[in-house]
């Protein structure tokens, strides 16, 4: 390690055990608040954010209640747009809330789900937490890492279930890359890749406007929340992920969904220092940029790094290095290559995944068996201080520090 590490190696294999063991299957102990349900009580569930994607989360749990042996019920709907409430209690037939603390006031509500913009995760599930709820909150858990520690440390006083809406950390070939990279089947690992990339001619995120929207059937203030107070503007409502004071673009819509399944494969860390770059190239109708890239050191000695941008498709594939293996993650399973130095000693390895929950089907198991789900608060956590410091880096132009052991920016 260099002068410059902010911890020493002690400090580090205890900060290192502590992200291996936030994956652990452990028990969450008896809940300080709500209750536990049996494996034959009917699970109440409501839903707060009724766009795109709560909507289609709304959909695949009516599907759900619709069999006998899943024992749950969608009894609740929450939203600040009068025509997503009103499509959201079509497709469900439940109670429907304008605020969302009313809905976490029900006494025979078991879970929410949260899919709001980003802005008002880490209230809504805290809120919720203390409610003695257990919560699926849609990624990333929040904007800013300070606000995700707050998120953690009220899961492990409330004893509740926290799923952080990172549909590929239940996809069992991470969970493979996990096993084979603490068997030692890359050696030490050096350096890995990921990343999410698109492109549109319209411009990411430019989704439809509702020329009816007003403030007569949106409730402006609301949305708006902690975020700065400002004029109504149905461009920010629709199109939130451009805007800083909601989203932090591609970082936290798309890489934090890549740095996640890593997180999986290679075991959670908190980072070591962070920093990031990109721009504004082609779609200049918005803060945030189209094209970014962040490079995250861990104090393991290995650094992720992470590239995405919404002008060109072409995205670099998902590896892995060790000093004597390489990872690839090629079709439905990964290949494990050695180097030409150490051929004599290891061969090609393939591993293709084994059937294994999907990511809301592991939130609904955990409730019932109270067993931490695969990206429950502390690898959200670990996952948000890389992400959300890389924006801070991007923004200020500086390389940002962080002490692993202390939780905190080191300036």
């Amino acid at each position: 390690m260099s002068v410059e590490d902010p911890i020493t190696r002690r400090r580090f294999i205890g900060t290192t055990a502590a992200g291996v063991a936030a994956l652990g299957a452990t028990k969450l102990g008896v809940p300080a608040t709500g209750q536990v349900l049996g494996a034959n009580d009917r699970l109440n569930i409501g839903v707060i954010g009724c766009g795109g994607m709560g909507t289609g989360h709304l959909r695949r749990l009516v599907e759900r209640s619709a069999k006998p042996e899943e024992k749950l019920k969608i009894v609740a709907v929450c939203d600040v747009y009068e025509p997503r409430k009103e499509r959201a209690k079509a497709i469900s037939g439940a109670e429907v809330f304008h605020h969302y603390r009313g809905l976490l006031d029900m006494p025979d509500l078991d879970a929410v789900l949260i899919a709001t913009p980003d802005h008002w995760h880490a209230q809504m599930s805290i809120d919720a937490l203390e409610a003695g709820k257990d919560v699926y909150c849609e990624k990333p858990v929040t904007l800013y890492w300070q606000e995700a520690k707050q998120v953690a440390e009220t899961v492990k006083r409330t004893g509740r279930v926290f799923q952080c809406g990172v549909q590929s950390t239940s996809d069992d070939l991470w969970w493979q890359a996990n096993r084979l990279i603490r068997e030692g089947a890359l050696g030490k690992l050096i350096w890995s890749q990921s990343g999410y990339c698109r492109n549109s001619r319209g411009g990411e995120w430019n989704w439809g406007i509702d020329p009816g929207c007003s403030p007569a059937n949106l409730d402006w203030d609301l949305w708006l929340g902690p975020a700065p107070k400002r004029p109504f503007d149905p461009e920010r409502y629709f199109r939130f992920r451009k805007y800083w004071d909601y989203s932090g673009g591609v970082a936290t819509d798309l890489l934090f969904h890549a740095l996640g399944h890593m997180a999986v494969a290679l075991g959670p860390e908190f980072p070591a220092s962070v920093s990031a770059d990109g721009g504004i190239y082609v779609q200049h109708d918005r803060e945030v940029p189209d094209t970014y890239h962040t490079t995250i050191r861990y104090p393991s000695g290995h650094t992720v790094v992470l590239a995405s941008s919404m002008c060109n498709r072409q995205a670099w594939p998902e590896t892995i290095r060790g000093h004597e293996a390489t990872m690839t993650f090629e079709g439905p399973g990964l290949v494990i290559r050695p180097e030409d130095e150490y051929k004599q000693n290891r061969q090609e390895l393939q591993a293709r995944p084994e059937p294994r929950a999907d990511h809301q089907t592991n939130w609904l198991e955990c409730i019932r068996t109270r067993e931490r789900p695969h990206c429950n608060a502390d690898v959200a956590y670990r996952v948000c201080v890389a992400i959300a410091l890389g924006i801070e880096s991007y923004r200020t132009g500086r390389t940002m520090k962080f002490d692993p052991v202390r939780e905190e920016v080191v300036s």
